[in-house]
């Protein structure tokens, strides 16, 4: 196998990837919260409440996100949003990540904060954007 192809080729199409479904996922927790879909046995936070919010962002940041719209300053504000959320909402009931249910925000916080640092790949507006 040559990495040399997998390094050149495939890691910046990887990186896309990575950012798409990172995104539709985490979008996913914004309809959920906000919207009903898919259905969650919690009734929706009122509006301009910390949960409200969140799922606010987890909307806008994951409709940035999929097409690859400011990825860099949007993965940067979702990476801090999930290291809010783990410190506020899940460390608290247990300093054990696979206990408290943290371990998503956790993963969120540290793919979004690589996004913020590497771009959107070679498949995002903004490098569309950058060549015209």
């Amino acid at each position: 196998m040559n990495t040399a192809h997998l390094e050149t080729v495939w890691a910046p199409r990887l990186l896309s990837v990575l950012r798409i479904v990172a995104a539709l996922i985490f979008m996913a927790h914004g309809t959920q919260k906000l919207l009903g879909f898919p259905a969650s046995p919690n009734p929706a936070p009122a509006i301009l409440t910390l949960p409200w919010i969140a799922g606010v962002l987890e909307i806008v940041g994951g409709a940035l996100l999929i097409p690859g719209l400011f990825v860099r300053p949007v993965a940067f504000v979702l990476s801090g949003l999930m290291a809010f959320a783990y410190w506020l909402a899940h460390a608290p009931r247990s300093p054990y990540p696979v206990l408290n249910g943290g371990d998503a925000a956790i993963l969120y916080c540290f793919v979004f904060l690589f996004l913020a640092a590497a771009g959107g790949g070679v498949w995002s507006l903004d490098r569309a954007l950058r060549k015209a």
